[in-house]
């Protein structure tokens, strides 16, 4: 059964496409954008199509309702005049280094000036990455700065509290092999279960195998680099760098129940002192609200946790969330590292977590770690002393305690913790 759609031509059916060979195919992990050539998720010209997913990531589902109410014309195709980069990122060699980078698109910013000529032709090539330059400014860096634990040099840190910052937004592009490779299944059952669990969102994941490439409708990823972008690639400058998982309730309002934001400001100020050393500072910033469970769930979990008999515990910290949704965690750091990659980074100096989950997930992915940066006690809030009891107890990172895998397990079968 098929169902024409006149405005985009888009066609749902339970059989399998023809399989035309693409105009634009793709070989993920070539070393140039030409020879790899570009992601198109186009859905005004399905005859170009290359890839599962449309652009945008969650927020396609936005341009769609701007297309229904009659707002956006569905035939609009973005100016990228004047878009490019503001600074050069790459290409790196991990860019083409067999299964470092699966999650992103390498070339992602290059699409204006890598494929203008196509671009000029018609093609609705679009880029999955931004590179821009702003300013920071959080209250607790003023605290800081008035507090001696940082000084205004005027370039990279003023007298405002204002940080300057290069800032790239990144949304997720899969390469689906290299994905089931990462969680150690086959291409085939990550198809048929990203199927299933989308409720059958999109029908190409399961009839057209020829597409190894995916855009999910999830968040993405904001980096923060302070200091020169150069320094992440020289050896003789050092990085300091904070992987941060989004809190909402924590990160943007200033909720105490968990060290979230405390964390994140300790990881921005970190990056502050490194950069005006000579190196550089990384935070990179992922949408995975609740450990990706989402907010709906985290809040029924504060709920449980609050209301148990005996209120909140250290002791059940984790339980509560598994009971509520079935599983502790659902980050899966596996795919984090890419963005380090991306950046051409080969080592971290100073890592501004205590999460294993995250440290393991890195270097296993073959970036070196200097020293691991634990949250300084007097910046724990008070309400979140349960949270950080519960993954101290679990044998997560401190410097006085290092982690017992064998006690990690037992306790509560593996890192599963925010920071």
């Amino acid at each position: 059964m098929t169902t024409p759609n006149r405005s985009s031509h888009i066609r749902l059916t339970s059989h399998p496409e023809p399989e035309t060979p693409a105009r634009f195919p793709i070989r993920w992990g070539a070393d140039t954008p030409a020879e790899r050539g570009p992601v198109i998720g186009t859905v005004t010209n399905p005859g170009l199509r290359n890839v599962i997913g449309a652009h945008g990531g969650a927020y396609a589902l936005y341009r769609a309702l701007a297309v229904s109410s009659g707002a956006l014309n569905p035939l609009v195709r973005p100016d990228l005049t004047n878009t490019d980069p503001v600074v050069a990122i790459g290409p790196h060699p991990q860019w083409s280094e067999p299964g470092r980078i699966v999650s992103l698109d390498p070339f992602g910013h290059m699409v204006a000036s890598a494929f203008a000529r196509d671009v000029a032709e018609g093609a609705d090539i679009r880029p999955s990455i931004a590179v821009t330059r702003a300013r920071l400014n959080l209250p607790e860096i003023l605290a800081a700065i008035a507090g001696h634990r940082l000084a205004a040099d005027g370039t990279i840190l003023h007298a405002s509290g204002d940080i300057a910052v290069t800032k790239i937004a990144i949304d997720p592009v899969w390469h689906l092999p290299g994905v089931a490779e990462r969680f150690g299944t086959s291409e085939q059952k990550l198809r048929r279960t990203l199927f299933e669990q989308t409720g059958g969102m999109f029908p190409e994941l399961v009839t057209r195998p020829d597409l190894h490439v995916f855009l999910p409708p999830i968040g993405g990823t904001t980096v923060y680099i302070v200091g020169e972008v150069a320094a992440l690639t020289d050896e003789k400058r050092t990085i300091a760098c904070r992987v941060h998982d989004e809190c909402n309730g924590s990160d943007v309002f200033g909720s105490d129940i968990c060290t979230c934001r405390p964390y994140l400001v300790h990881g921005i100020e970190e990056c502050v002192r490194e950069a005006q050393k000579g190196g550089a500072g990384v935070i990179v910033y992922n949408r995975k609200e609740g450990r990706a469970l989402g907010e709906v769930t985290k809040f029924l979990v504060y709920n449980a946790r609050k209301r148990q008999e005996g209120g909140d515990q250290a002791a059940t910290y984790f339980e509560r969330t598994e009971c509520v949704a079935g599983v502790q965690d659902a980050r899966f750091q596996q795919l984090m590292p890419d963005v380090l990659h991306w950046l051409g980074i080969r080592r971290i100096d100073r890592f501004v977590s205590m999460s294993n989950m995250k440290y393991d997930a890195i270097t296993g992915s073959g970036i070196e770690i200097g020293e691991r940066v634990p949250i300084p006690d007097e910046l724990v809030p008070p309400d979140a002393q349960v949270e950080l009891a519960a993954k101290k107890a679990a044998g997560y990172y401190t410097p006085e305690t290092p982690p017992d895998e064998a006690a990690l397990k037992a306790t509560v079968g593996r890192d599963l913790d925010r920071y």
